[in-house]
Formats: structure tokens, sequence, C-alpha cells
């Protein structure tokens, strides 16, 4: 695995950053509060803006690359965000940057969109070869994430958007000299085809579990650090190791214990197991939302539950309907992402209306959906159980849930 071609190691680096960048603002989301004099709900559209759009995108994506080539899909989705990432830090108004991070997912959704396939492509060993390597760039990305925003964060909240920025141009570099040009681009897909792949039973209920789950899972990522500020665990350094704690806790569960209870269990059975679980641990985490040892331990708890959830839910998604999978892929990714837009904002105003012990149970309740719609759905998910994996094309999509 570790013998590559130059090229395979670049897009690999490059995806690292780019999976940073989704829990790289966690850290430092009370000091923007404070220092650009915001509410917790306005600070919480930075997810929002830019989940919404790197969803929206999500449906596109595959139009785009299919018709102007990998490798420029890979480079506009890294230029946009090295501007925009630069922009946020240079902001100086909460709204500014709230719009900066809609430009960041904009980038971000074809940057991973075309990633692993470009993995896959030019990787020498094989696919599974390729697929263990992405999943682990994911892993590292997820993990460091929030750690390098606590650390730059300690210096200044802008800090973290002007790191990002400058790793994503050397990823840029990087891509732009090592990375051929496509020999061949792929028959392009139809602007339609995501669209018209939800209207398919399988595939409409699991993305309508997987955006209810993406409301517990946004619950727990992106209004948790308003609760540790609120009983004393507010500087940015903190928060990172916490978070990071949380990342290695997903990145384990996805890539370790997710295939070896697959390998024992009905896919919908493991997910009847695991949702009420993580319902469960987003209860506790509103029982104990005045201790700081029991929010911590719901946090990192919750990280495991996430990490099997991401590969059962997208592997579901993927032998759900009879269509081609990258297409279901782009349908279920964009949903999903959109269920985790909305969760920040809501959870904060539920917090700030009832207390912060009700956002937590805001998620849980999201969660139970995701159970109730998986048991109602039982008979349109046949497939999902009975049907044959296709390694690279279901490691993509995994990859796109993760990303959320």
């Amino acid at each position: 695995m570790l013998h590559q071609p130059k090229a395979v190691w670049a897009v690999a680096f490059a995806a690292v950053v780019s999976f940073m960048g989704i829990g790289l603002v966690d850290p430092i989301l009370p000091a923007i509060a404070r220092d650009l004099e915001a509410s917790p709900a306005q600070t919480q559209l930075l997810f929002t803006s830019y989940l919404a759009v790197t969803g929206l995108a999500m449906f596109f994506t595959s139009w785009v690359s299919t018709r102007i080539g990998a490798k420029r899909t890979l480079l506009i989705g890294l230029a946009v965000i090295v501007v925009f990432a630069a922009l946020a830090g240079f902001s100086g108004s909460v709204d500014g940057v709230i719009g900066f991070r809609a430009g960041w997912g904009l980038g971000n959704a074809l940057f991973i969109s075309t990633a692993l396939a470009t993995i896959v492509g030019a990787a020498s060993g094989g696919a599974a070869q390729a697929i263990i390597l992405y999943e682990a760039a994911l892993g590292l990305g997820i993990a460091i994430g929030p750690l390098l925003g606590g650390a730059l964060g300690s210096l200044s909240w802008r800090a973290p958007f002007f790191g990002t920025a400058v790793l994503m141009a050397v990823g840029f570099i990087a891509i732009m000299t090592m990375l051929r040009t496509d020999a061949a681009r792929p028959a392009p897909t139809r602007l339609s085809a995501p669209f018209r792949a939800l209207a398919k039973p399988g595939l409409g209920v699991m993305a309508t579990a997987a955006f209810c789950y993406n409301i517990g899972f946004f619950v727990l990522l992106a209004y948790t650090p308003f609760a540790l500020e609120a009983i004393g665990m507010g500087s940015a350094v903190s928060l990172g190791l916490i978070f990071f704690g949380w990342g290695l806790a997903v990145a384990v569960t996805s890539v370790w214990a997710a295939p070896w209870l697959t390998a024992r269990l009905r896919r919908t059975v493991v997910l009847r197991i695991v949702l009420p679980l993580l319902a469960l641990d987003l209860v506790a985490a509103a029982l104990l939302v005045h201790s700081l040892v029991g929010l911590i331990v719901c946090v990192i708890v919750g990280g495991l539950f996430l990490g099997v959830l991401n590969t059962v839910l997208t592997e579901c998604s993927m032998e759900a309907a009879d269509v081609p999978r990258p297409v279901a892929s782009s349908a279920y990714s964009g949903v999903r992402f959109l269920g985790g837009a909305i969760a920040p904002p809501v959870a904060t105003l539920i917090a700030g209306a009832f207390g912060g012990e009700w956002a937590f149970v805001f998620g849980a309740a999201a969660v139970l959906a995701a159970t109730l719609v998986i048991v109602l759905g039982r008979r349109a998910l046949v497939r999902a159980d009975a049907g044959e994996e296709h390694a690279p094309e279901v490691a993509q999509a995994i990859a796109f849930g993760d990303a959320a």
C-alpha cells in the first residue's frame, strides 16, 4: 500500500486536508462568537452554509467531472477552497465568515467527489489497496482537523482558516505537477440522474434515514463546544483535543468495526442496533450536560457509534436500488448533507429557549426517527442486505458519507 506513485500521495495529502475542514472550526466556535459579537445560533451557521452548499453541489458534481475530467475538477475544487478559506480568515464579521464557508463547501464538494476515483485510477497494487489508503487519509483528516483548529485557534480564530488555505495551496501545486491529465473521460452523467434515483423506494428510504441521522451527528459535533464552554471548557486547545478523540473514534470504527459487524450481521440489523445506541448516547449527554467528564465521555463514545453508522448507512444506500452507484452516492450524500445543515442552528435555538439538555434530546429524537424509517421501510431494503459490494464505488460513497 505504501509503494504508490507520487500522484497518489499528492491526492491523498489533499484529501487529508480537505477532510480536516469538517471539524476545523469546532474548537474555535466560542472564540468566533466572542470576537465577532455573534450569538451561538449565528456562529452555528458556519456549519449550515458549508454543509448546505456541499449537499446541493453533490447533486451535480458527477455531471461536472464527467465533462471536464477528474484533474480539472480536483484543481477547481482546491482553488475554490484556498480562496474562500483565506477570505474567511480575513473576514471582519460573522456574516462574512458564514458566506465564505459556503464557498468553501462548493470547493469541497468538487474535490471529495473526485478524489477517490483518481486515487483508484492512479494507484499501484489494485483498487483494494488504494481504498485502504484513501480511508486512512479520510480518518487522519477527520481526527487532525479539530486538533489543528485548536492549536492554531489558540493564537487566533483566524489562524485555522489561513492554515487550511496554505495547506490546500500546497495540495493544488502537488496535484498540478504530479497528476497526469485524464487519458479518457467516463460517459457523461445526466443532470437529473440523482433526483430520479431518489424516487426508487430503497434509496428513498436510506436517504430519509440518513437525513435524520445526520441531524444527530451534527448536534453532537456542532452544539457540544458551546455546552462544554458553559461548564468551563472553552479554550480552543482543550476543545481541539476532545474532538481529536472524537475524530479518532469515528475513523477507527469506520475502517475496522463496521466491516467486522457486517461480516456477522445483516446491514439493516446493524443499523437497528447501533442507531438506538447513538440515541441513548445523546440522551446521556442531555442528562450529563452539566458534567464535564460525562459530556466528554459522551462525545468520544458517540464517535464510536458514528463511525459504524457512517459506513453501514452508506453501504446500504449503494445496494438499496438498481441505479449506478456513483449516481446513488450523489443522491444519498446530497440529502444527508442537507440534514447536517439544519441541525446546528436548530439545536442552538432549542438550547437558548429551553436549556442545553434539550438540544441533545432533539438530536436523540432525530436518530430515533432514523431508526423508525429503517424499521418501517425494511421491505424496500432487501437489496441492501443481499447485494454485492463493488469496492471502488462503495468506498467512494463511504467517503462522501464520512465527509458529512
